[in-house]
């Protein structure tokens, strides 16, 4: 099913078919349309910030596992995905804002260290939703976060999925006036 991105009014959201929902939605949450499914069962929804709500009902709600798998299909931060041209628009979009797309040699040696220090000790990706932050502020936040005890960062791991899906939702859905 194709992805339909643009702006749309809470009306014109509410009034979706749950097909063109998927469309417009589908990809929010990072290779997960399950959330999506579940969030438009919960229209209508009474503004945007229900919206919002609605799919971080959906992630907080998932059994353990899938919410592991929705972990899992993120990627690295400035990894081999980003490399590779492999990731979704919106993660590319949202690396490149922080500039983890012009990282110097040594930058990109040291990321991907740190990546794989936190992938090897919570068994998840580094998940930072970077709107505002900075290449120095991400490699800060993964290295800080890193000796956290892996439930501890499980949970963060699960808001910090919260808070990009919140992003890319405020990026579509126009407020109410």
């Amino acid at each position: 099913m194709p992805v339909t991105t643009g702006k749309f009014t809470l009306a014109e959201v509410n009034a979706m078919t749950p097909a063109e929902f998927m469309r417009a939605f589908g990809d929010v949450a990072e290779l997960s349309p399950w959330v999506a499914e579940a969030a438009v069962k919960m229209r209508p929804f009474r503004d945007r910030e229900a919206m919002i709500e609605a799919f971080a009902a959906a992630i907080e709600a998932a059994d353990p596992a899938r919410q592991r798998a929705l972990l899992l299909a993120h990627p690295d931060l400035a990894g081999r995905a980003a490399i590779a041209g492999e990731l979704t628009e919106d993660s590319g979009r949202e690396q490149a804002s922080a500039g983890l797309d012009r990282l110097t040699p040594e930058e990109f040696a040291r990321f991907t260290a740190l990546n794989a220090d936190y992938r090897e000790r919570h068994g998840i990706p580094f998940i930072l939703a970077v709107r505002g932050a900075t290449k120095h502020d991400i490699m800060a936040a993964c290295a800080a976060r890193t000796p956290n005890d892996p439930d501890v960062e499980f949970r963060t791991a699960v808001g910090q999925v919260c808070r990009i899906v919140r992003f890319r939702i405020e990026d579509r859905v126009i407020p109410a006036p």
